[in-house]
C-alpha cells in the first residue's frame, strides 16, 4: 500500500503517488531569511523532512524543492537597519538556516531557489496575468491580482463557506501585512509593489515602474521554473500559509497557465510553547541555539518536535526535551544490545541506517504502518518503544541481530533520528546529581550497599538513572 496523507483540499486521506516514470514532485514553502528560524518554523520543516524520508524508504524518487524568501518587508527592513546590502543580510541568515538544518539532520532539498534570483520570472508571470485580465496595474505603479476573476478562489481554505472579506488575516488568525497598498477590492492582493522611500536601494525595474514583487507571486514563479510546468504531487507548509498564501498561489498559477497547480496539500499545525503561542513578549520563542545553550542536543529537539501528530497543535516544554533525551538514551541502549550480538562498535549503526525499504520491518512493522498512515509519528514512536521495551536482543543470534538492526536503522532513517552523536551524550546533568552519583559509586566500592541503594533511589526520584560500568558509571535521564 502506498503512503497515505491527509489532503487539505479534499479533506480526505489520499495516497501519495507520482506519475509513472516520474519523480514525486514535492514543493515546500521555505523560510524568510531575516533572522534565525525558531522551533515553530522547524517543526514544519522537520515534518516535511520526515515525510520525504518515508517516501524514499517506500522506494519513491523524490524531487524536493524548498524556496528561500529573500525579499519582502522584513528582509528589506533588516538589511537597512543592519547597514548591509540585501544580499549580504539575507546570505548570513541563509547560512544560519542551513547550519541549523544540518544540526537537526534535515536532508537538503534538491533545489533551493530564491525570490531575488527569480525576479524576471515573476515579472513575466505578472505580465501573463495582466494580459489575461486577471491582474491590473494602478496609477502608482503597483499591480494586483483581481480575485473576482478566479471562480475557484477560496476552495483550499473553504473561504466561500464564510465569505471572503479581505487579505488582512491568515488562516491561523494572524495579521497579514503583505498587501497594505491601495487596490480595487479589499480581497485583491499585490503582485508587484511600487517603489517606496523606506525600501531604500532595494528595487527592480519593471514594465510598471520601479518596485519589487509581492510575497505570493514568488512561489508560483519558482514552482514553474523548478518543475517545468508539471503539476505538483504535493505542496507543503504551515497551517498559517493555507490562506492567503496558498490560495493566492493557486489563483496565480492556474489563471496564468490554465492547469491545476497541485494534486495534494500538506499543512502542519502550530507549535505551542508552555501552553501559549510563541512570542518574544512571553519569552517563549526559542531558536535551536537557545535550546543548545541549555545543553539540549539537536537530536532531542528534533525528537520533541516530531513526536506529536502533525495535524494537531503540539505543546512544547523544557520537560518534553528532558523526555526526548531520555528516549534517545533508551534507543542507544537498545542499539548497543544488538551491536553487542554482532560484536560491532556503536559507529557501525550508521551502516544499518540507509534509505531503501528492507525486506521486512519484522518487529517494527507496526511503527512503519503508522508512518505510512498519515505520518502518524506519535503512534510510530509508541510502537518503536514497544519493541525496545521487549528486549528482543536477549533471544537473537548475530544474524538475527543484523536483520533487526537493518529494520531498526531504516526506521530511524525515516524519522531522521541519529544515535550516538557526540552532543547527544553531553547531557545537562546538574552538579548535585553528579555529586550524588559519585558518592554512590564510592559507597558501592566501599561495600556500603545500603547507602548506595538509597542514593540510587534518590537519583531515580530526581529523574536520573545510574548505569554501572567496570571502571565507573554513567548518569542518564530516567
Amino acid at each position: 500500500m502506498p503512503i497515505q496523507l491527509y489532503d487539505t483540499h479534499s479533506r480526505s486521506l489520499r495516497p501519495l503517488e507520482a506519475e509513472a516514470n516520474q519523480p514525486f514532485r514535492f514543493y515546500c514553502c521555505g523560510p524568510t531569511v531575516y533572522g534565525p528560524a525558531h522551533i515553530g518554523n522547524f517543526r514544519t520543516f522537520l515534518l516535511q523532512d520526515t515525510l520525504r524520508r518515508c517516501l524514499e524508504v517506500d522506494g519513491q524518487a523524490v524531487q524536493h524543492v524548498r524556496n528561500l524568501t529573500d525579499v519582502d518587508d522584513k528582509t528589506i527592513k533588516g538589511a537597512i537597519q543592519s547597514g548591509l546590502s540585501l544580499k549580504a543580510f539575507t546570505h548570513q541568515w541563509t547560512e544560519k538556516f542551513h547550519a541549523d538544518c544540518e544540526a537537526l539532520n534535515c536532508l537538503p532539498p534538491h533545489e533551493e531557489p530564491s525570490a531575488v534570483e527569480h525576479i524576471p520570472q515573476q515579472i513575466a508571470l505578472i505580465q501573463q496575468l495582466i494580459e489575461k485580465d486577471h491582474a491590473y496595474a494602478t496609477e502608482g505603479g503597483s499591480v494586483y491580482f483581481r480575485v473576482s476573476s478566479f471562480e475557484n478562489y477560496g476552495s483550499l481554505s473553504r473561504l466561500k463557506e464564510r465569505e471572503l472579506k479581505s487579505q488582512s488575516n491568515n488562516s491561523a488568525g494572524q495579521p497579514n501585512d503583505a498587501d497594505e497598498y491601495t487596490r480595487e477590492a479589499v480581497s485583491d492582493f499585490a503582485l508587484w509593489k511600487c517603489r517606496k522611500e523606506e525600501d531604500g536601494d532595494n528595487f527592480w525595474s519593471s514594465p510598471w515602474g520601479e518596485g519589487r514583487p509581492g510575497w505570493h507571486v514568488e512561489c508560483s514563479a519558482m514552482i514553474e521554473s523548478s518543475f517545468g510546468g508539471a503539476i505538483l504531487d504535493l505542496h507543503g507548509g504551515g497551517v498559517d500559509l493555507c490562506f492567503p498564501h496558498h490560495e493566492n498561489e493557486i489563483a496565480q498559477s492556474e489563471c496564468a497557465h490554465g492547469r491545476p497547480l497541485c494534486k495534494h496539500w500538506f499543512h502542519s499545525a502550530h507549535l505551542m510553547v508552555d501552553g501559549a503561542k510563541m512570542s518574544k513578549s512571553l519569552g517563549n520563542l526559542y531558536t535551536l541555539d537557545d535550546l543548545c545553550a541549555k545543553s539540549f542536543s539537536p537530536m532531542a529537539v528534533r525528537y520533541a518536535l516530531i513526536a506529536g501528530s502533525y495535524r494537531q497543535q503540539l505543546n512544547f516544554t523544557i520537560e518534553t526535551l528532558h523526555a526526548a533525551e531520555s528516549a534517545l538514551a533508551k534507543l542507544e541502549r537498545f542499539a548497543s544490545s544488538l551491536l553487542d550480538k554482532t560484536a560491532e562498535p556503536s559507529s557501525a549503526l550508521e551502516h544499518y541506517i540507509q534509505p531503501g525499504n528492507p525486506e521486512s520491518f519484522d518487529r517494527f512493522s507496526k511503527a512503519w504502518e503508522a508512518l505510512s498512515n498519515n505520518l502518524n509519528t506519535s503512534a510510530a514512536l509508541g510502537a518503536l518503544f514497544g519493541v525496545v521495551g521487549s528486549n528482543p536482543a536477549s533471544t537473537l543470534d548475530a544474524p538475527g541481530a543484523r536483520r533487526t538492526l537493518t529494520a531498526f536503522g531504516t526506521l530511524l532513517y525515516a524519522l531522521g533520528i541519529k544515535l550516538f552523536t557526540k552532543k547527544n551524550t553531553e547531557l545537562n546533568i546538574p552538579e548535585d546529581v553528579r555529586a550524588m552519583g559519585q558518592e554512590r559509586w564510592e559507597a558501592k566500592q566501599a561495600r556500603k550497599y545500603e547507602r548506595a541503594d538509597d542514593l540510587r533511589n534518590a537519583l531515580l526520584e530526581k529523574g536520573w538513572a545510574i548505569k554501572d560500568k567496570p571502571d565507573g558509571f554513567e548518569i542518564e535521564p530516567k
